[in-house]
């Protein structure tokens, strides 16, 4: 079995940050989100997967490499145009074969391991597999139909939702979802969509099973997920404590965990917490409160009075000022600065 990772999409509700870099690289309990999707496949026994990304996604191979510091093989295929999931699997035919496969979205968190798509696939005689989890909204998701244990729809953005089990962006599939693919016709947005062939497959009467996820999920597509999907990631691998880097300082600070501190930072005089994620080389000095919040790679925040919170502040980013206003939300792109003098005395 193969894994396929899809990562070209441009991230526009990332902005500023997936200016600078894809949105799969930003850091998730200061660990790229494309990180963890490797590491769920390997937990299966995955260990030959390919990643589609754009031509000016260059920060991505780098990074990943040839897939040995994961115990894998990694193979770059490209997706030059934004035409949807189900064009970027038609992509990646070339590179699967006829083999059954793991399709993992790029940007999505999944606390599940992937063992129960592997089981669903492997206990009855079945097509695919869509790992599906109950949302608030489902208008908003692509949403699956089971009836008597079988899925027997899925449909994208409903209007009048049949249920609330949402696609989360895990599937596995045959070698007939190529065959699916290649009847379809874009959608309203002009791309191809995996639900139309997946629905594709339900008509022609294929078997396409179904395993429902217990744990959180996310996928980080906006700045609050992004937070949100820190938060809860923070919270499953410290708990309420909090962990320190090499070669990094820390003095005279009140930290309320889960905070996680990178390597070969400098911070005095603060306090931090909960859910904060801070990369290396940030500097942060005399500051009242910083708390769910993350800090990109050589960011500095000093002499700040008042309270951050909900914040995200980009590589090389600084922040200095010494207002007495109560709270602050700063949301601040890569190699930005920001001085806030402090308040003047009013006139008597």
């Amino acid at each position: 079995m193969k894994g396929l990772i899809l990562c070209a999409g441009r991230g526009t509700r990332l902005h500023p940050f997936s200016y600078s870099q894809p949105k799969t690289l930003l850091p998730v309990a200061n660990h790229p989100v494309l990180h963890y999707c490797i590491r769920k496949l390997r937990e299966v026994g995955v260990y030959d997967i390919g990643i589609v990304i754009h031509p000016s996604q260059v920060q991505i191979p780098p990074l990943v490499g040839d897939g040995s510091q994961f115990g894998a093989t990694i193979t770059f295929i490209e997706q030059k145009e934004p035409l949807g999931i189900a064009h970027a699997v038609q992509l990646a035919q070339p590179f699967l074969h006829d083999e059954p496969f793991i399709l993992l979205l790029g940007d999505n968190l999944l606390m599940d391991s992937l063992h129960g798509l592997t089981r669903a696939f492997s206990g009855t005689a079945t097509d695919g597999v869509v790992m599906l989890s109950e949302v608030e909204r489902p208008q908003d998701y692509g949403i699956a139909e089971v009836q008597e244990g079988r899925l027997v729809s899925v449909e994208e953005k409903p209007r009048q939702p049949k249920s609330n089990l949402a696609v989360i962006g895990a599937y596995l599939f045959t070698k007939p979802i190529f065959e699916s693919i290649a009847t379809l016709q874009p959608s309203a947005r002009g791309e191809y969509e995996i639900t139309d062939a997946i629905q594709s497959l339900i008509n022609r009467g294929y078997h396409i099973a179904h395993a429902v996820a217990s744990g959180k999920y996310s996928d980080v597509g906006t700045i609050d997920r992004w937070l949100e999907a820190n938060r809860w990631m923070l919270t499953s691998e410290l708990g309420r404590q909090h962990q320190m880097g090499k070669d990094t300082i820390v003095e005279n600070c009140e930290i309320e965990g889960p905070v996680l501190i990178g390597d070969g930072c400098q911070i005095r005089n603060c306090r931090l917490g909960p859910f904060v994620s801070i990369q290396d080389g940030v500097h942060l000095e005399n500051c009242a409160h910083i708390e769910n919040s993350i800090l990109l790679e050589n960011s500095s925040l000093c002499d700040v009075a008042w309270k951050i919170s909900d914040s995200v502040f980009g590589r090389s980013s600084h922040l200095t000022g010494n207002s007495t206003d109560s709270s602050g939300v700063f949301i601040l792109s890569d190699k930005s600065s920001i001085r806030i003098p402090a308040n003047k005395r009013e006139e008597p």
